[in-house]
């Protein structure tokens, strides 16, 4: 099953067909890149079956573009995909975390996210889905929920800060595939 959900999940990605039909300015042009990076990764657990993956994601709003990189982790457990969050390593900032800019990783050295709730993913009827609530302060709340399939990536992110949404839309980004 982890075969057929990172067949999904790997690949570039962009919403600019849901772009052009949506004409809040505010709303973004957004670009996702994931790679998995177990081959740049030292100190492996030998037979290990998980995987890393970075994603590079990008929001241009206004013609302003913020990048919001991250290493996730994913795992088949339970008949479920789980995803699990690690901090940035070391040496690497919002900016330069690229795969392309990764000659090696140490195993030893990651940090799991503590602040971000793991995801499950259920695969039904063709498609995995999942979501999390995660606090990330006593004040600061970040929600997700996700949909994949063959063709596109549903994501809908929402964070709030003392119950009021400082990020986020009403309607979920659709991530079409640019390129495998």
């Amino acid at each position: 099953m982890i075969e057929k959900f990172l067949n999904m999940l790997v690949g570039e990605f962009d919403n600019s067909e849901q772009k052009k039909e949506i004409t809040d300015e505010n709303y973004p042009y957004a670009r996702h890149l994931n790679t998995i990076v177990n081959d740049k990764i030292i100190n492996l657990p030998k037979d290990y079956n998980k995987f890393f993956m970075v994603e590079e994601s990008y929001y241009t709003i206004k013609g302003h573009t913020n990048s919001m990189p991250h290493l996730f982790l994913f795992e088949e457990e339970n008949n479920m995909i789980k995803l699990t969050s690690f901090e940035l390593p070391k040496n690497f900032t919002k900016e330069s975390f690229k795969y392309e800019n990764i000659e090696s990783l140490d195993f030893n050295e990651f940090v799991q996210s503590h602040k971000f709730t793991p995801i499950s993913y259920q695969y039904i009827d063709g498609k995995f889905e999942g979501g999390s609530i995660s606090n990330f302060t006593e004040s600061l709340v970040f929600k997700i929920h996700e949909v994949f399939t063959e063709d596109y990536l549903e994501v809908s992110e929402i964070m709030e800060l003392n119950g009021k949404r400082t990020f986020g839309y009403d309607i979920p980004i659709i991530y079409k595939r640019v390129k495998k």
